[in-house]
Formats: C-alpha cells, sequence, structure tokens
C-alpha cells in the first residue's frame, strides 16, 4: 500500500466528477493545489468580470480572446430611421434649390407636376383623410391610359368637392394619374387663387382646352352644372341641376375617349346654403353670396366647413369610340348621351345616400 499512488484517483475524479456537479469557482490561480494536473483542452475557464448565458457550455479555443467576435455578435442599432431622415432632408434641400434656380418644368397650361406631387396634394391630403374622410370606390373604372372625360355632380358653396376628387385620383389610381379640372372664369381672376388652380393643372372651361388635354392623353374632370350647382340651395340638395347644352359630351366625341360619370355624397352639407344676399354678390361680382347657419355670422370662423364623411363612386365608362366623326355635331345624339350621363350619377348618388349611415359618420 506504501507504493500506491493517489494522482490516478484524483485524475479521474476530475474527469468524471464534471459530468455530474458544476465545477466550484476558484479565487485565482493561486488555490490550485500543487501537482495537479492541467485543466483539459476542452474545458474552458471563466474569464473575470464577463459573464456568459451558458457559463458551463464549451467554447472552441481562441474565439474567446477574439475582440471582433463579441462585437459582431451584438445587435447593431438600426440606422434605416436615420438614413430616412437623411433622404428627406437631402430630397427637400435637392427640391428648394431647384426651386430657387428655376430648375423645374410646367406646360403650357402652367402646371408643375413637382410642385402639386410634393406640396400642394400634401397640404390637400389631410383634409381628403382626416377632415372628410374620403371613401373611395370604382378607382378601376378610370383607364389606366389615354385620354379620358370624367363627369361630376358640383355642390358645397365652395368648390372643394372638385379638390377632393383630385386628390382621390392622384392617391389611389394604380396607374398614378393625375386629374386636370376645368374650371369657371372666376378662378382665373381671382389673386392667389389663379396662380393655384394654375400649378394644380386646372384650366379654363372651355372646349379648345379641354380637347387639347384630351389629345394629349390626359385625364380630364368637368362639372357641368358649374355656379347652378354650387350655389343651388341646401332644400334642393343632391338633386341635379341641368347640365348645360352638352358641350362635354361634344368634346368627347371629337376625341373619341370615355366618359366616366362620378358621384359625390358629402359635399352638399359641408355649408348649408340657407340663403343668398344678391344684392351684395352684384356688388362684389360673385354669382351669389352664400348665408348659412355660421357665416357671416360667426366671421371667419363660419367660413370652416362641416366634417362631413364623403364618399366618391366613379361609375362605368361610356365608351365614345364607336361613333363616327361627324356625330359630334348630331345634337339628337349629344343630348341622349348627356341624359345618360346625368341620370347614371343621379341613380347613383340616390344608392349612396340609402347606403349612408350618417352625414357625419
Amino acid at each position: 500500500m506504501a507504493d500506491a499512488k493517489v494522482i490516478p484517483f484524483d485524475d479521474d475524479r476530475s474527469r468524471g466528477g464534471a459530468a455530474q456537479r458544476p465545477p466550484r469557482r476558484r479565487g485565482g490561480a493561486g488555490s490550485r493545489r500543487p501537482g495537479a494536473q492541467p485543466a483539459a483542452v476542452g474545458e474552458v475557464q471563466p474569464l473575470p468580470g464577463v459573464e456568459s448565458a451558458r457559463e458551463d457550455a464549451p467554447v472552441p479555443r481562441g474565439e474567446e480572446s477574439s475582440p471582433q467576435s463579441a462585437e459582431e455578435s451584438s445587435p447593431q442599432p438600426s440606422g434605416d430611421g436615420v438614413g430616412e431622415l437623411e433622404r428627406r432632408v437631402a430630397s427637400g434641400l435637392a427640391f428648394l434649390r431647384r426651386r430657387l434656380t428655376g430648375d423645374y418644368e410646367v406646360d403650357d397650361f402652367g402646371y408643375d407636376e413637382e410642385l402639386t406631387s410634393q406640396v400642394l396634394m400634401s397640404l390637400l391630403r389631410p383634409v381628403y383623410e382626416k377632415y372628410f374622410r374620403v371613401e373611395v370606390k370604382g378607382i378601376e373604372n378610370i383607364p389606366s391610359k389615354g385620354g379620358a372625360l370624367i363627369v361630376a355632380n358640383h355642390s358645397g358653396t365652395l368648390p372643394l368637392d372638385g379638390l377632393m376628387m383630385q386628390v382621390a385620383v392622384h392617391d389611389h389610381h394604380p396607374a398614378d394619374r393625375h386629374l386636370r379640372l376645368l374650371a369657371a372664369d372666376l378662378v382665373f381672376v381671382l389673386p392667389v387663387v389663379n396662380e393655384l388652380a394654375r400649378k394644380l393643372g386646372h384650366t379654363l372651361a372651355c372646349a379648345e382646352d379641354a380637347e387639347r388635354l384630351l389629345g394629349q392623353g390626359e385625364l380630364v374632370g368637368v362639372m357641368p352644372e358649374g355656379f347652378k350647382g354650387i350655389g343651388k340651395p341646401f332644400g334642393e340638395r343632391y338633386k341635379l341641376q341641368r347640365f348645360g347644352r352638352g358641350g362635354f359630351v361634344s368634346t368627347a366625341l371629337r376625341q373619341g375617349v370615355p366618359i366616366v360619370p362620378c358621384s359625390i355624397v358629402g359635399a352638399e352639407e359641408i355649408y348649408p346654403m340657407i340663403g343668398n344676399a344678391k344684392t351684395l354678390a352684384r356688388l362684389l361680382g360673385f354669382p351669389y353670396f352664400p348665408l348659412t347657419p355660421t357665416f357671416p355670422w360667426l366671421g371667419p370662423l363660419g367660413a370652416i366647413p362641416l366634417p362631413t364623411k364623403w364618399t366618391i363612386q366613379f361609375g362605368e365608362a361610356i365608351p365614345t369610340d364607336g361613333y363616327p366623326p361627324e356625330a359630334a355635331e348630331d345634337p339628337m345624339l349629344m343630348f341622349n348621351l348627356t341624359d345618360q350621363v346625368r341620370e347614371q350619377i343621379q341613380h347613383t348618388l340616390y344608392k349612396l345616400l340609402v347606403q349612408r349611415r350618417s352625414v357625419f359618420f
């Protein structure tokens, strides 16, 4: 027994016991017993001051000494938000530079596509989405390319319905089309309003301008009721006025473009017109001077429209390319097509009114 050695027994215990119970931590190298064998290659001694999720799991040799591995394995903060902010700032500065240097384009009618898309639509969009909460239906009935004439009802005392229809086409059409509205003479004699209307792509409501735009493949919008529709009393709401002499039908026939009826519900109630100060309107040169429950009694606050819930529905297109060129001069055909468009818009208005739960919701 004097020749027996205890070293093999200690080695066996250190190898077998490691699988049964966790090793006890020592304070340092000075706590190792004299004569003890060095640890096996697969065992990893815990580093002081470093916490590990799995302390007892074996780690390949040399990995703990690599300073790059800890940085690569740790999650890095995402820079997407900062990058997006930088892109927006750069885009805004580039836009300002182009405006200041005059490095932008407008067409023959004064339409500024860049200003409309980046600024004017951004100003109208909160009113469209948050205030009037416009719901759009039948946007697929508008052609993806080529000229087309959109004919809509007109109401609301102020022509906000045309602007909301323009935002609806700009934001919802899958082909990113832009609507060019035909406006009355009064729009182009008012200061500031004239410039903004031109920048938005509006032009004078005349056959020459309409035919030229349609011939260029543009999407043109017209509201044939004119001032008769926008200035009608509240008691006649959603009752279409006369559509003129059918000039828009003649224009569509000459260019062979489809006619898309459009019905707008919600605009009639934004300014309930209960009276018309005709004498004051003549003095100011306006077609009418509205009297509403809030205007002019509340001053500037009375000019704020009521937050009604809107629905804009585009109906099925009526083709005109099947008619001969001389059809544009046929008064009977123009009357029939005008009446067809008017009846389709009126029928859709009644249908939407029945489906509507409330004026405001």
